[in-house]
């Protein structure tokens, strides 16, 4: 112990608390003490005084011997004082030789030793804490000029003595440090002295003035210091170089937020967006991403060259707007020779100083508008590559505010990049997955708006938002023989590319059985065995129906000569109806089970609709979803189709209409949905008469269809048609007997019907030579542009189209 010196300035003062000095003489008697010695032994110095010290110890073997100490250095005692309650008071104390002219001849300077042993440690770590060179130490006056630092070549790498700043005082951190990293610290302090509130592990930059752009980061402790009176006297700081900690931890933390947020989604865009949102403003300053044409298409990049289109498609400024002199998010950008064969051999390309790479290289506008930024000083130019292809390129920038890139922010860059390329390949598969199976799926519906004189229809189909969700909802328009319209809608169990094959099959099913003209309970059925069979016969790989069984689907026939419309349904949900007196209601159908299920029957319904009425075919996804919110999506559509039609919209509009309200978030699944406004044929387009099975009404059948042709002003029509109705109503009195029933339609084209209460359809064929009949049904087709027979309630109905003003020529052989 040594009170009398300090090795690192630091006075008696108040760190001696409890210290007592005794001035004795030489033969050991105390001739003066301080005050503290009451608070030592607990007598008065009154009491003291002229008493040797041996009185008042517990051996008095040390102060003998201190009292025959001679020499001019100080002798070191460890030994016990007598309390006046008579307990021990351990003791440190250094007896300290004086000049032999007077009667004092000792100076003894005493402290207990439990206060002796903590002074010893204050001046152990301070010397500790000073003689580090992995730790930083610096006090600061209250104007942070440095008094006091250890701060040498280890932390700045700077020439200074070995005990640095002792003998220079006054010095600041803007001396060694650049400018705004220096500001930043001694605003800390400001506050620290103001405030009397330490700050603990503040990490915070501290260039170098003589190495500016080497990274170097501290981690800073620093508190006030007061005199005895609370004053403040100035800020000690402590703190440790952590710029490889630091680095370790941002890159762990943007490869982290690389992996939470790439790949998240399979929309390119919004991968590339996520890329740039990473890595601005963490790792740079602007970042933007430019994607070959291709890939955003879907389609495979191919190889990279140089003048491959890539268009920007994100872009992230750390602060502000993007600058208006770069290509902005949605321009065409094209890749020169230079930059195109590093990023073809997936080198990344690094440029330090964007000045010295912009006074090499040719002025040239479209490269300034690639490279380089006015804000910018360096660059990092990444390839987006995966699976051996080059997809695009990452492009990040750093302003005069920030370390310029450097050869260690490479490989972070470039392994960022590889995680997002991949991201984007996979967007960029499933996208033109998805553009497939949605081409697929709407190649097989029917056009979006079809007009026949029926009806008016407009079908409407929303794709799922995946690929996954696509596949399963369609609807058809089908022609039906003497002007009458089919409505079909479905929707197919299970998605994707299976579901929409299934679809195809079925909407071909269902366009064969149409033509046989049955009724929608006799189709249903058919097509109920067709799912059947298919699920038995033609199972997929893991056992499955591939989506046959459990697909719903609802049939409607409408006829505008009579009003008359027929459904059934499959597990389908029943159409909405609008009447033409502005009423909207959900048609009160029953459906059945769905395809390939069985079991019950399929339940028709009939309705007759007035010239304008609305009919609305919807898939269940439009509505479906837990109890309660399908409750209110039905009503939703039934009161968006109300409003749209009572504003005498087309169907299509009414359609958009209709979706716009009831869709309020992107589709899980697609949805399909069908508008159709009937209408009635003109008055005086139709008309019918009834015969006997006499062959003498022949002719009279052949006089009314000429003398109403006439009418009609198709007189060029009438031979052909005076045939057809001979031979019809012929066979029917041969073959059917009594009633017969001949009905003639004006429509698009001419159509003749001739009704009989046979179930025997006529089959077509070529007579013999040697035949004396069997020609009549070969000359009817080989007149009329189609015929056909269909089944009725009370027998079956032969129907012929001849085209309006077609005057056919009709063979010889046929006689």
């Amino acid at each position: 112990m040594n009170p009398t010196t300090d090795r690192h300035d630091a006075g008696p003062g108040p760190a001696w608390g409890g210290a007592v000095v005794f001035v004795l003489d030489g033969d050991g008697t105390v001739l003066q003490c301080t005050a503290g010695v009451l608070d030592l032994i607990g007598r008065p110095a009154d009491q003291v005084r002229g008493r040797p010290m041996t009185d008042f110890a517990t051996t008095p073997g040390p102060w003998d011997g201190a009292a025959g100490h001679v020499g001019t250095e100080p002798l070191e005692l460890c030994t016990a004082l007598r309390h006046r309650d008579g307990t021990e008071v351990e003791v440190d104390a250094e007896v300290l030789p004086l000049p032999a002219d007077g009667g004092a001849r000792f100076l003894v300077c005493a402290i207990p030793s439990a206060a002796g042993r903590r002074w010893t440690e204050d001046q152990s770590l301070i010397r500790a804490l000073f003689d580090q060179s992995r730790i930083g130490l610096v006090v600061h006056d209250t104007e942070l000029r440095t008094t006091r630092a250890n701060l040498g070549r280890e932390f700045f790498g700077i020439p200074l003595a070995a005990d640095p700043w002792q003998h220079v005082p006054g010095r600041s951190l803007r001396a060694i440090l650049v400018p705004e990293d220096a500001a930043a610290i001694e605003e800390q302090w400001r506050r620290v002295l103001r405030t009397g509130e330490a700050v603990i592990d503040w990490e915070h930059s501290a260039r170098r003035l003589n190495a500016p752009d080497q990274e170097r980061i501290l981690s800073s402790s620093a508190f006030r210091l007061d005199d005895s009176r609370g004053r403040a006297i100035g800020v000690a700081a402590v703190f440790t170089d952590v710029t490889e900690q630091h680095t370790a931890r941002r890159r762990l933390a943007l490869l982290h937020a690389a992996a939470a947020r790439l790949g998240q989604t399979l929309d390119v865009t919004r991968n590339a967006e996520e890329l740039t949102r990473v890595l601005a403003p963490d790792f740079a300053d602007l970042a933007c991403v430019d994607l070959v044409e291709k890939m955003i298409q879907g389609d495979d990049p191919g190889a990279f060259s140089p003048g491959t289109p890539l268009r920007r498609i994100a872009v992230a400024p750390a602060g502000g707007a993007w600058p208006a002199e770069m290509y902005q998010r949605g321009d065409s950008v094209y890749a020169r020779d230079l930059e195109s064969d590093a990023l073809r051999d997936g080198q990344a390309i690094l440029v330090p100083d964007l000045a010295d790479l912009e006074k090499r290289l040719a002025p040239d506008r479209e490269r300034q508008r690639l490279l380089f930024p006015k804000s910018a000083t360096s660059a990092l130019i990444v390839p987006l590559r995966a699976r051996g292809r080059v997809l695009g390129v990452l492009g990040l920038w750093r302003d005069r505010s920030r370390i310029p890139f450097g050869v260690n922010d490479v490989p972070l860059a470039e392994e960022i990049a590889s995680r997002a390329a991949l991201s984007v390949e996979n967007s960029r598969r499933y996208t033109s997955e998805l553009r497939t199976v949605e081409t697929l799926q709407r190649s097989l519906l029917p056009p979006a708006g079809v007009e026949f004189s029926a009806a008016e229809t407009a079908g409407t189909y929303v794709p799922a938002g995946t690929a996954a969700g696509i596949g399963g909802s369609w609807y058809d328009v089908i022609p039906l023989s003497s002007t009458r319209v089919a409505f079909v809608i479905g929707d197919v169990a299970g998605h994707g590319l299976g579901a929409t094959a299934t679809m195809g099959r079925l909407r071909t099913a269902v366009q064969t059985l149409a033509d046989l003209d049955l009724a929608p309970e006799e189709l249903l059925t058919h097509l109920d065995d067709l799912a059947t069979r298919l699920a038995y016969t033609e199972p997929q790989s893991d056992g499955s129906a591939g989506g046959v069984v459990g697909a719903s689907c609802l049939y409607c026939v409408y006829d505008p000569v009579t009003g008359r419309c027929a459904m059934a349904s499959a597990g389908h949900p029943p159409p909405i109806l609008t009447s033409p007196e502005g009423h909207t209601r959900r048609v009160d159908l029953k459906p059945g089970p769905a395809l390939g299920v069985g079991g019950m029957p399929f339940e028709p319904i009939e309705l007759h609709l007035g010239p304008g009425s609305v009919l609305a075919f919807y898939t269940n996804q439009l509505v479906a979803h837990d109890e309660a919110s399908s409750k209110d999506r039905t009503r939703r559509l039934r009161d968006a189709l109300h409003a749209a039609v009572r504003t005498g919209g087309s169907p299509a509009d009414i359609g958009r209409a209709a979706v716009d309200r009831v869709l309020t978030e992107p589709a899980a699944d697609d949805i399909a949905l069908l508008v159709a406004r009937v209408r009635a044929l003109p008055e005086g387009a139709t008309v019918a008469w009834r015969f006997t099975a006499d062959p003498t009404v022949v002719g009279q059948a052949r006089e009314l269809v000429t003398s109403q042709l006439a009418a009609w002003g198709l007189e060029e029509m009438a031979f052909t048609t005076e045939l057809i109705v001979s031979e019809l109503v012929t066979n029917a009195i041969r073959y059917a007997g009594s009633p017969i029933g001949l009905r003639l339609i004006k429509d698009k084209t001419l159509i003749c019907e001739v009704s009989d209460p046979s179930q025997t359809q006529p089959h077509l064929r070529r007579a013999r030579l040697t035949d004396e009949g069997g020609r009549g049904l070969f000359l009817i087709a080989q007149l009329a542009h189609r015929w056909g027979s269909r089944y009725t309630p009370s027998g079956k109905t032969i129907w012929t189209e001849q085209a309006l003003g077609a005057v056919p020529e009709i063979p010889l052989d046929v006689f």
